[in-house]
């Protein structure tokens, strides 16, 4: 009978020893004792462990190299925040390799076996809508539980446990919310994805949450969820023309942009009939006219904060630390589709 596939970090936690512990015994190494040696390769045998050498030959082999993968290269968002890790990354003597998993889980899959052959030291990525989608994290999780130093960014999951960088976007629509709240809005309309988005699964909460503490009743029928990306202007049409709303909340730039345009055909004035926020302060939203007020994400910064997680990591070897969660804060940036 066949035994279940086991991990480093399994063999770790049953034995009660360090992943370094467990990676050196299985090598051999003389900085580890004898009898810790053979009990762990005993463990290992019986358990029928076999190890991930392209992630040891990764593990063992400094490059000076870091793997990033994003779900999009168009959006203005991770451009801003690959330019953050190539700013810090560079500055320490590190070169990256940036994929395209273009929200396709296949793709984030074969990006990560392609730079996980000794090419790299460590990877920063986002998961894409396929992985959310799926929820499957299986090819993360291989590359973590053999010791490889991970980042996620802005899309992440509590499945994975490694560094993560995020911006607080509950947070984020909140003050968003409110902002237009203060200005004396009653029918807020949100558009949004999915729930399969963590990001947009905060925005929401962040939205209702506003709603509740200024005694406004969330109204379902003000909500509209979109497939991710699916920008059918004719569907928001048709919502925004039913519901009449006096202010739009959007969950990312596209959508506030497209919103706009419904309503500037009917005759109506942004911002004197209805106000208009979105998220991600990108080129869209400086150029639209009126310019839109949007929650600031913060890519550089968060590119940067994902890259000096990771190469802390790597050079001071802290497998061991704890993993941490590194929250920005994001920024409303008032513009002409709000009344200032």
């Amino acid at each position: 009978m066949l035994k279940k596939k086991i991990t480093l970090k399994q063999i770790a936690r049953e034995l009660e020893v360090s992943i370094s512990t467990v990676s050196k015994a299985l090598k051999n190494s003389e900085e580890i004792s004898r009898d810790t040696k053979e009990k762990i390769q005993a463990f290992a045998k019986l358990y029928n462990y076999k190890p991930n050498n392209i992630a040891i030959s990764l593990k063992n082999k400094r490059t000076k190299n870091i793997g990033v993968v994003i779900p999009d290269i168009v959006h203005h968002f991770f451009t801003t925040v690959v330019r953050g890790i190539e700013n810090f990354a560079n500055k320490q003597g590190y070169n990256v390799i940036v994929c395209l998993s273009d929200e396709s889980f296949d793709k984030e899959v074969i990006n990560m076996e392609m730079l996980a052959n000794g090419s790299i030291d460590g990877f920063i990525m986002s998961l894409s809508a396929g992985t959310e989608k799926k929820s499957d994290f299986n090819h993360l999780l291989e590359v973590t539980e053999q010791g490889i130093p991970l980042v996620l960014f802005d899309r992440v999951t509590d499945e994975v446990a490694c560094d993560k960088v995020v911006i607080d976007d509950v947070l984020g629509a909140y003050q968003a919310t409110v902002k237009l709240i203060n200005e004396g809005r009653k029918r807020i309309a949100l558009l949004t994805t999915e729930d399969f988005f963590s990001v947009s699964r905060n925005r929401n909460r962040g939205y209702e949450k506003a709603l509740k503490d200024f005694g406004i009743r969330h109204d379902e029928n003000l909500v509209l969820k979109l497939p991710f990306m699916d920008i059918d202007e004719v569907r928001i049409s048709q919502f925004l023309n039913a519901i009449e709303p006096d202010a739009i909340l959007s969950v990312n730039e596209i959508f506030g942009v497209y919103g706009m345009r419904v309503v500037q055909r009917k005759g109506l004035k942004v911002p004197d009939d209805i106000s208009i926020i979105g998220f991600t302060d990108g080129l869209l939203a400086k150029h639209a006219n009126p310019s839109i007020t949007s929650v600031a994400q913060h890519g550089q910064l968060m590119g940067e904060t994902a890259a000096k997680m990771l190469i802390e990591r790597v050079e001071n070897e802290m497998e061991e630390a704890p993993f941490r969660t590194k929250i920005l804060e994001p920024t409303l940036i008032e513009r002409d589709s709000t009344i200032n």
